[in-house]
């Protein structure tokens, strides 16, 4: 007598209970891979502010190594909104690298918030063309908008990074002070030719907006490149 075959199938249940693991696989599958995309975008965010900041305080480093004196105005001008300064031309432009330019750092409010902003003029040949760039960097720091003159069209300014607020100081003699302060800076020492009254060293101290990768506070001490080691500390 011939013995009958089989089929042994899945009941349902069986299928129900593969479903629902299928299911919570699948559900921690998604939240692993959404949490790995969450931790990349985070971090790819952070290096990015990362090199904005690095960027924004090369530039200020390099304004401040090339600031000049030119016996007409200020090297270094800060009224607690904008910091205006002249500096040699560094002759990216292709123009005259014996020129100067007027530089003006200040934070102005703009429709992604406050921003810490660069502006800076043409380069510049005649006492005339420097004065009058001197009070269009003074204008635009303030929020106005500079004057026009046959010039402005060599004018930019651009948003660098997102500030919350920022403060420099001054270091004359041995100590840092407020550069609008009189204590601390009535001793600016010997004038050097080229650099005049610039201070020792300036200290800039930034408060990062949130939401930009990065945040909180930054310092960074800039000496003087013609001042002898070990002058600044402290």
């Amino acid at each position: 007598m011939a013995r009958g075959r089989f089929t042994h199938g899945f009941t349902l249940i069986e299928l129900l209970v593969a479903i629902v693991v299928m299911s919570m696989l699948a559900l921690l599958s998604w939240r692993s891979l959404d949490g790995m995309s969450r931790t990349q975008s985070i971090t790819q965010e952070r290096a990015d502010g990362l090199l904005r900041v690095q960027a924004t305080l090369g530039q200020w480093v390099a304004d401040l190594d090339a600031a000049m004196d030119t016996g007409e105005v200020a090297a270094l001008d800060f009224n607690g909104q904008v910091l205006r300064m002249t500096r040699r031309d560094s002759g990216e432009t292709g123009l005259d690298s014996r020129g100067i330019r007027v530089v003006a750092w200040a934070r102005q409010g703009t429709a992604a918030g406050g921003q810490w902003m660069r502006w800076q003029s043409g380069p510049l040949l005649r006492r005339d063309e420097l004065a009058r760039a001197w009070q269009r960097a003074g204008e635009w720091g303030r929020g106005s908008v500079p004057s026009q003159t046959g010039t402005a069209s060599t004018e930019s300014a651009i948003a660098l990074i997102g500030i919350e607020q920022w403060q420099i100081f001054y270091h004359r003699g041995e100590t840092w002070g407020n550069p609008l302060s009189s204590v601390g800076n009535d001793g600016a020492g010997t004038l050097v030719p080229g650099v005049g009254n610039l201070p020792n060293g300036v200290r800039l101290e930034l408060v990062l907006s949130p939401g930009q990768g990065l945040t909180g506070g930054i310092v960074r001490d800039w000496v003087r490149p013609t001042l002898e080691a070990g002058r600044v500390g402290g």
